[in-house]
């Protein structure tokens, strides 16, 4: 049994805390969150006898495997370089980073220390996500070569995660980061990206849209397109929509998880809906299982050594196109050369 601790105790890291309870082959045994009140409530609601306020403490007191980091990004560095100084594996929540020297510091951390590092980018673990990447994988619609990956929406994001509104930065940095996550899963890295941003709602710091399109290496071009301030029939949170062309057919992952795969054989319209675990809710419930599936590929990857598909290496490649994304926002939609960021 795998014993781990989480760091931070706050909106999102109660599904961290459910999923775990899922994952053969692991245990929380102890909590940390600087606020005592918070802190307390998530040990009584799951059941963890052992709690700090200070992370240092907690990994001095507790004999554990890995940690999981669920804190707000400007604390990420300091966690992970401390969690792979103390030699404890660790999974640590998107934005895995505030910049990319950060990000390289920490990757560098943890792979002196011969630890683990995985970044919590948990969308691509998403099953009907997933489903689409495997009909890719299989041929079925022969060599992708045009994509969209779309989230648009008007749900209220903000009452539950208040700091969004105020942040300097949000939808790139908080959704984007995803949906720029699954352009990569589907159709690799990425050459040149180039972004339009703006802010519709104007009770908000930053922005709430933005529209990015990708050259990838192997040749496919994607359209990333994210809104908090799309008003639509059918609100479709927290879906995410593709639009896939290939040289021999078409896939399209619509609202209500419904993929269709078009080729010279005939149409095929799939069910792709995620499962509601016992303790998930709708809408949340596909990015709640993606939660329960990317923990168990960690604890997986402990056991056989692997490296993590979304390991900390891996995100810096993420992390290069939001910063990439921002940047070609901030000069006119330039075309970014992802070179210059290596």
């Amino acid at each position: 049994m795998r014993k781990g601790a989480l760091i931070g105790c706050g909106f999102f890291a109660q599904n961290h805390l459910h999923a775990w309870r899922d994952v053969d082959g692991a245990e929380i045994v102890a909590l940390c969150d600087r606020d005592r009140t918070r802190l307390e409530e998530t040990a009584r609601r799951f059941g963890i006898e052992r709690v700090y306020t200070d992370a240092d403490a907690m990994l001095a007191a507790e004999d554990l495997d890995f940690v999981d980091i669920a804190t707000t990004v400007e604390t990420h560095r300091p966690l992970v370089e401390l969690s792979a100084s103390r030699g404890r594996h660790i999974v640590c929540q998107k934005p895995f980073a505030a910049n990319l020297d950060d990000a390289r510091s920490m990757v560098s951390a943890a792979e002196r220390a011969g630890v683990m590092l995985m970044v919590h980018e948990n969308f691509r673990w998403q099953s009907a996500l997933r489903a689409a990447r495997t009909e890719i994988d299989k041929g079925a619609i022969g060599t992708p070569f045009w994509g969209r990956v779309s989230f648009r929406s008007a749900y209220d994001v903000y009452k539950a995660q208040p700091y969004l509104a105020t942040d300097e930065r949000f939808i790139i940095q908080d959704l984007g980061i995803h949906i720029l996550d699954v352009a990569r899963f589907l159709f690799g890295d990425v050459a040149t990206i180039c972004a339009s941003t703006r802010r519709v709602n104007p009770r908000i710091r930053a922005e709430d849209v933005a529209t990015m399109m990708l050259v990838h290496r192997g040749g496919v071009t994607s359209v990333v397109d994210c809104s908090y301030a799309s008003e639509l029939p059918r609100e479709n949170f927290p879906e995410t929509l593709l639009e896939i062309d290939g040289s021999e057919g078409t896939l399209r992952l619509s609202a209500g998880y419904r993929m269709v795969v078009h080729n010279g054989g005939g149409t095929v319209d799939k069910d792709v809906s995620p499962p509601v675990l016992a303790w998930a809710e709708r809408p949340w419930h596909g990015i709640q299982e993606s939660v329960f599936n990317i923990e168990r590929h960690f604890i997986e990857c402990l056991e056989s050594g692997r490296a993590p598909e979304t390991s900390g290496r891996d995100n810096l490649e993420t992390l290069a196109l939001v910063e990439a994304a921002y940047r070609s926002a901030a000069e006119g939609s330039r075309s970014i050369a992802m070179a210059e960021f290596a």
